[in-house]
This record gives structure tokens, C-alpha cells and sequence, in this order.
């Protein structure tokens, strides 16, 4: 184990803003947290230790339903443990792991060996995702049933980075996992739509670019057929990293019609835009491609309707000779899990568009629920698992990639100044991180 497996004191959080709905103290004691408001004081045992949280922001752990932690097979771009260092740094206590490894997550042994490296490390608690289909090749189902059925309890299936295509394939896969309430997180490209040499948006930029490009209905149709397969099978789909606004109207409709469809975006897609990519930078190489402006106004607003179910990272590190190439070449993906709160609180919460309750909705409750984490997202109330994260929402800082937990560097918010800071993250009352530091650097420790 990382970190210590000496008891945990009790902790009284002091006049923390909870949710930014009312200051109240919370008292965490044998990883659970044992009262909030008024009691919280005076239930406080002997020896209990006190964080003053004047100024804080204090909301549930925050849950990413979508990482890549490349370990096993790419433990040079990055590691479950150099990962969930990472995710502790950015307020995550629950991290979902995709399932593009090397082997690939298709069988309950990979599965299993994700999970207890996850546990090795202690910094969050890591879930393996689960493949849809054999080796991600798109031709014959993984071992759903074996998956979840192992000690990892896998109930999330996503090929991602690849689209399941095959809408025959993609029926019986929503209609294997409905048996145990699993879901199907899609990647949603129809490659016939968007080829292998597609790099960024199809418009006028990419012409002029002279960079290959893939059009919005790439996605939007495999999003528009797999909510008519899970209306078709009563199952669950997740549509991953949604990129565009006609995909956000699809959605909001099979909402309407009382499908079982949640959504998820990334900070990137509702900060960033395609007008990046001018200078050819493959840090801002990512698939599903940066987009337009308003089709990030259209995701902002999709999020703050609800629409949009979750913000998810999309995390995708990547070592320096796979990203560090001409534009075409280079590998897609970005780092987000040690930005992704800052990035929602600059762009959603200081606009108005979100409340602090909002972003405990879209960044822990909604996620752990969707992808059902039952000691997850529960909120902050007595008995509740203590996992808890302090957010200093005025705090500004410009972000240096050379500070990140990751192994890799492939950073878009390097240099930028975003506002709403992690102060502290808390996992069954143990703290994993504060200030940027981790249980184990020199200057970390239980002392507050």
C-alpha cells in the first residue's frame, strides 16, 4: 500500500461552504462522516483533528467515468498508481479505467488485475472498464457475463477510442448487459464516416489547413442509432465524450421520449475549440475532435439543462515519442484529471451556468450513479463514506504541466490561468491530497 494503514484520526471540518448552499461543520470519524451542522462540534471525540475550512467549497468526491491509466502494457505514458495520483490531485476519489491496455480489458483476469492495482496504490478507488468486444476488434462480444461477475464487478462496456459499428454486434451487447443492470459506454464514430486519416473537424479550418477532416454526423448518427437500440432492447446506453450540438439535440430528444440514455463531456470540448489548431500543435490532437464554438456553446448549454448528464476526463496520457510528431501523425488525446474542476468552475460555474450543487450533480453523483458505484456520490450527510473534496472556488492558478502527478506531459492548459482550486481530497477519510501534493511527498502527511 501507499499510503498508511495506521487508524485514521477524526476529523472536524470547520465552516465549510457545503455544496455553496450554507456554511456548516462536518465531523468525519471511522471513514464515514458522522455529523454534519450543529452536532458536528459537539460529537467530536478527544484527539479529533481540525481543518478550518473558512472560504471552502466542500463537495462529494468527484467520480471521472472515463480514464485511461495505459497500465498494463503503456507504463511508459502512464500507471494506475502515477494516474490515481493524478485524480486524487484533481478531487477525484473514483476513477473508471477504459479498457484499451495492452491486453486489453476483455477478460475478468484483466479486469481483476486492474482493480488491485488500483487498490495497491490507495489514492482513489479504480474500476476497470470493461471491452465490448474481443481485443476492441468490433467482430464477437467480450466476456461481459465473466466480467461482471468477477471480484471487479464490471458494469461499465466501452470499446473507446474505437466505435462498436456493428449495429447488430451493438444490439446484443445492450441486450447481454441489461441482464445485470450493466451499460454500454459508446465511442460514437461511424467509420465510414470518418477514416483513418482523419485528424480534426471536417469545415473550412480543415481545409484550409490542408488537415483531413471528420464531419459532426459521424457521430451523431451512431448516436441517433444507438438510442433507438436501447429504446429497442430496454437497456442502458452512455454516449462518451459528446462533441457536438446536433449530437446534444438527439440526446435531449431521446430524453424526451423516456429512453435510457445518459451523456457524457469532457472539459476540453466545453472549453476549447478547433481554433487551436492553427499552429499544428498534436497537443490538441484528440478524438472525438476539438469543434467549433458553438458547438461548445451548445454543450455548455446541454450540460447546464441537464441534457448532459456528467463531465468526464477522457484522460489519455501519452509518452513523448507517440504524441511529439507532425500533426497527422501524432497520437490523439489529452491529459484532464488534475484540470477538469478548475476548467468546469471557470467556464460553467463563474458564467452562472452551474451552481457548486450542479457540479457535485455533474462530477460525482450523476457519474457514480450511472455507473453504479454504490459508495459513491451519495452527497454529504450523516453516514455517508467520507469522501470529500475541498475546492477554494476563488483561487486562481496558471497551470504548469511540469507540476503534473502523470507521467506524461500532453497538457492543453499549459499556461492558462483557471479559477476554483482542489484544496484537499478526502477517501474514506484519509486524506490523499492537498495543495497538489499526495500521500508520500515529502511534504504531505495526515497533520493538517
Amino acid at each position: 500500500m501507499t499510503q498508511s494503514n495506521q487508524p485514521i484520526p477524526p476529523v472536524l471540518i470547520q465552516g465549510a461552504d457545503l455544496l455553496g448552499e450554507g456554511v456548516q461543520d462536518v465531523l468525519v470519524r471511522d471513514g464515514r462522516i458522522a455529523a454534519v451542522g450543529s452536532d458536528a462540534s459537539g460529537d467530536a471525540p478527544e484527539g479529533t483533528q481540525r481543518l478550518s475550512a473558512d472560504g471552502l467549497v466542500l463537495l462529494p468526491g468527484l467520480v471521472d467515468l472515463h480514464t485511461h491509466l495505459r497500465e498494463p502494457g503503456r507504463e511508459d505514458a502512464e500507471t494506475v498508481e502515477t494516474g490515481s495520483q493524478a485524480a486524487a490531485v484533481g478531487g477525484f476519489t473514483a476513477i473508471l479505467a477504459m479498457a484499451n491496455t495492452s491486453p486489453v480489458t476483455d477478460t475478468s483476469e484483466v479486469a481483476e488485475t486492474v482493480l488491485d492495482l488500483g487498490r495497491r496504490a490507495g489514492y482513489v478507488d479504480v474500476h476497470p472498464v470493461g471491452a465490448v468486444t474481443k481485443g476492441l476488434a468490433g467482430g464477437e462480444l467480450a466476456e461481459l457475463g465473466l466480467m461482471a461477475r468477477s471480484r471487479a464487478r464490471v458494469r461499465v462496456f466501452s470499446d473507446d477510442g474505437k466505435c462498436v459499428h456493428d449495429a447488430r454486434l451493438m444490439r446484443r451487447a445492450l441486450e447481454y448487459v441489461k441482464a445485470f443492470d450493466g451499460v454500454i459506454s459508446q465511442h460514437s464514430q461511424d467509420p465510414r464516416l470518418a477514416d483513418g486519416t482523419a485528424c480534426c473537424h471536417e469545415g473550412e479550418l480543415s481545409g484550409r489547413l490542408g488537415l483531413p477532416g471528420w464531419p459532426s454526423v459521424a457521430e451523431e448518427t451512431i448516436v441517433a442509432r444507438d438510442v433507438m437500440l436501447a429504446r429497442h432492447t430496454g437497456s442502458r446506453v452512455h454516449v462518451a465524450h459528446v462533441s457536438t450540438a446536433g449530437s446534444v439535440e438527439v440526446i435531449r430528444w431521446a430524453k424526451a421520449q423516456g429512453i435510457d440514455v445518459t451523456a457524457e463531456v469532457t472539459p476540453h470540448h466545453l472549453m476549447l475549440t478547433q481554433d487551436l489548431l492553427t499552429g499544428y500543435d498534436p497537443t490538441y490532437k484528440v478524438n472525438p475532435p476539438l469543434r467549433p464554438g458553438e458547438d461548445a456553446q451548445a454543450l455548455r448549454e446541454g450540460l447546464a439543462d441537464g441534457t448532459i448528464d456528467a463531465v468526464a476526463t477522457d484522460h489519455a496520457p501519452h509518452a513523448r515519442q507517440d504524441k511529439e510528431h507532425a500533426f497527422t501523425d501524432a497520437a490523439f488525446g489529452m491529459l484532464g484529471l488534475e484540470t477538469a474542476l478548475p476548467v468546469v468552475s471557470t467556464v460553467m460555474v463563474r458564467e452562472g451556468l452551474l451552481t457548486w450543487a450542479d457540479v457535485a450533480r455533474v462530477m460525482s453523483s450523476a457519474p457514480a450513479r450511472i455507473a453504479r458505484l454504490d459508495d459513491q456520490g451519495q452527497g454529504i450527510t450523516a453516514g455517508a463514506p467520507a469522501n470529500l473534496t475541498l475546492v477554494d472556488p476563488d483561487r486562481a492558478q496558471t497551470v504548469d504541466r511540469t507540476l503534473s502527478k502523470s507521467l506524461s506531459r500532453n497538457n492543453p492548459w499549459h499556461g492558462l490561468e483557471l479559477t476554483g482550486a482542489v484544496h484537499l481530497t478526502m477517501l474514506r477519510g484519509r486524506v490523499t491530497a492537498r495543495e497538489g501534493l499526495v500521500w508520500g511527498d515529502d511534504a504531505a502527511g495526515e497533520e493538517f
